[in-house]
C-alpha cells in the first residue's frame, strides 16, 4: 500500500509573513489540508493565518478539538481526527496539518501525531517548525530571552500556579504561556515576587487585534478573556534589568 506523507506545519503566532518559506510552499501544493479549531461553528485561527498561501484546489478538512479537560473525551477526539487523516493517507495522498506557533511546542499536533501512529503505525511524517509566539513577542518588544548563561524557563500557566511562583523565585527569563483566564492571579504572583515592572504582556501577537502592555498593573480588573492567546515575558532574579 502506497501511504501518503503527513506534513505538520507550524504557522507561527499570527502574522502571515512569519510562516517559513518551506511551510508556505507545502501549503501551495497541498491537496488535503487539515485545520484545527475549538468549536464546530468557530473559525480556525491557524487557517486564517495561512489562507493566502493555500492552493485553489486544496481540500480543507476541519478538525474540532474542544476546549475540555476530560481525558477520555479528548482521547476520542484525537482518535477520530487521526482516523480522518489516516483515510486520506491510505489512499496515497499527502496531507498537511497546520498548528499555531511551533509544531512541537504545546501544540495540538503533538497529540494528533501520537494518535495517528496508533491508527496507522507505518505513517510517514515530516514536521516543519514555526516561529513561537514568545519569539514574536520578544522581537516586538526588544525583550532579550536568554542572555549569556542565564536560564530560560517556559511555563504553561495551568490552574495550579505553583510552577509559576517557583519560576519567579529563580533567575533569568520566564516565559508564561497559556495564560487564559488566570491573568489576575498571575498578576498577583508577579507583584508578590517584585517582578511586575520587569515584565511585558502581549496578546494576539502579529494579528489585527494585537495588544502590547508594558505596565502590567494596568491589566487589573480586565475581562477574563484578555489572557487568551497571550504571552508574558519576565526578567527575574539576576536576570532582572
Amino acid at each position: 500500500m502506497n501511504i501518503g506523507t503527513l506534513y505538520g506545519i507550524g504557522v507561527g503566532p499570527g502574522d502571515p509573513e512569519l510562516i517559513t518559506v518551506k511551510g508556505a510552499k507545502l501549503l501551495e501544493s497541498c491537496g488535503h489540508l487539515f485545520v484545527p479549531k475549538a468549536r464546530v461553528k468557530a473559525e480556525s485561527v491557524a487557517l486564517e493565518i495561512v489562507k493566502s498561501y493555500v492552493g485553489g484546489k486544496t481540500q480543507i478538512h476541519e478538525l474540532v478539538f474542544p476546549m475540555v479537560t476530560d481525558k477520555a473525551e479528548l482521547a476520542e477526539k484525537w482518535a477520530e481526527s487521526a482516523r480522518s487523516i489516516a483515510e486520506v493517507l491510505k489512499a496515497g495522498n499527502d496531507a498537511c496539518f497546520i498548528t499555531l506557533g511551533d509544531s512541537l511546542l504545546y501544540s495540538t499536533y503533538i497529540y494528533l501525531l501520537r494518535a495517528l501512529k496508533e491508527v496507522l503505525p507505518e505513517v510517514k511524517t515530516v514536521t516543519i517548525p514555526g516561529i513561537t509566539a514568545f519569539s514574536a513577542v520578544a522581537a516586538l518588544t526588544n525583550f532579550p530571552v536568554g542572555e549569556g548563561k542565564e536560564p530560560v524557563t517556559i511555563i504553561p500557566a495551568a490552574d495550579d500556579l505553583k510552577a509559576v511562583e517557583n519560576a519567579l523565585m529563580g533567575d533569568g527569563t520566564v516565559v508564561l504561556m497559556k495564560i487564559g483566564k488566570r491573568l489576575q492571579p498571575i498578576l498577583d504572583l508577579l507583584e508578590k515576587a517584585g517582578a511586575i515592572e520587569n515584565a511585558v504582556f502581549v496578546s494576539n501577537v502579529g494579528m489585527d487585534d494585537e495588544r502590547l502592555v508594558t505596565d502590567l498593573k494596568g491589566l487589573r480588573n480586565e475581562n477574563p478573556e484578555t489572557g487568551y492567546l497571550s504571552i508574558i515575558l519576565i526578567h527575574v532574579g539576576k536576570g532582572a534589568r
